[in-house]
């Protein structure tokens, strides 16, 4: 039998380096038939987006060697193979007596290369080197239940907006790739990962005093109705993580977790952010992401919300 033809291996210059692909016409998004090259090529075309939000942080890949219809592989661990200016951030987990040294992004050479590696999502911590232990972004997810509609997604973006702005926060939304939202905030970078999760439960109580039929901060499953939208604080623990801004995600269609601005979210489909529609729309509008280093927030209001609601009885969250 004759063995498989494979397409040669491309190099691409990056800024400089180069990052030989290998396989470049293997599908990786079976809807529409993208390749690995187009993969790459999308996150080329929004560099500075992914750039900056995966800059300087810990970064759990998750891997499709064969494209997205086949096996997912989560790798903490940087893949063996780098090239010498890939660099790292060594993570501790005391629990299990181990550690991780993962993938640090620096520059987009660093991304591509991860594409070499069949990464197709970027799930970044939201602390970066050298304080690793302390976060410097806090997280809202707006995750919904199954039988929870986009309109209620959005409704509940607008009411943490209002109460970001009442606390004189910025938040920078964005869709998750699925069938929710992101909203992040830059923080200053002063405390553990438990006190800013309790600052996030906080805050997620009340988004749910504004919107109590539709939100939820019920932490298991089964407390939950299928038509809720679910604000999941518990993204702010310790080496949870989520996709990144730009960062595709692992389904034929190929969405990407799209930035957007607080006027787009009445108007917005998720599905309508992928991987062929993003690089136009980073060229028209550029990274909608790109201030939030300059908008820093101390939690210190939130902490004092979570101190008020534990004196009235509200239950102070289990360690993960």
């Amino acid at each position: 039998m004759a063995a498989t033809s494979r397409t040669p291996a491309i190099e691409l210059d990056v800024d400089g380096y180069d990052v030989r692909l290998t396989n470049p016409d293997r599908v990786y998004f079976s809807e529409r038939g993208e390749t690995k090259l187009d993969l790459a090529n999308y996150y080329l075309s929004v560099g500075p987006g992914i750039v900056g939000a995966l800059r300087d942080r810990p970064c759990m890949l998750h891997r499709f060697p064969k494209g997205v219809d086949g096996d997912k592989v989560h790798q903490k661990r940087l893949p063996a193979g780098a090239p010498p200016w890939v660099e790292t951030v060594r993570l501790h987990f005391p629990r299990y007596g181990l550690h991780a040294d993962e993938l640090c992004v620096t520059k987009l050479a660093d991304v591509a290369w991860a594409v070499q590696m069949s990464t197709v999502e970027f799930h970044p911590w939201n602390s970066r080197r050298p304080e690793t232990e302390e976060p410097d972004e806090w997280r809202i997810d707006l995750d919904p239940m199954p039988k929870c509609p986009f309109t209620t997604v959005q409704r509940a973006a607008h009411a943490a907006h209002e109460v970001l702005e009442e606390l004189g926060a910025v938040g920078w939304p964005k869709t998750s790739g699925g069938r929710g939202m992101h909203i992040y905030v830059r923080i200053k970078q002063e405390h553990g990962f438990k006190t800013v999760r309790r600052a996030a439960l906080a805050f997620a109580r009340e988004v749910e005093r504004r919107l109590p039929d539709d939100v939820t901060t019920a932490w298991w499953r089964k407390d939950r109705a299928p038509t809720d939208l679910f604000v999941d604080y518990n993204q702010n623990a310790r080496d949870h993580t989520m996709a990144a801004a730009y960062s595709v995600r692992g389904n034929r269609r190929g969405t990407v977790s799209a930035p957007v601005s607080w006027d787009e979210v009445d108007d917005i489909e998720p599905d309508d952010f992928t991987i062929a529609t993003m690089p136009d729309r980073f060229a028209r509008l550029g990274d909608l992401h790109a201030g939030i280093d300059e908008a820093v927030f101390d939690i210190a209001p939130l902490l004092e919300w979570a101190d008020r609601d534990e004196r009235e009885g509200q239950p102070v969250p289990d360690d993960e």
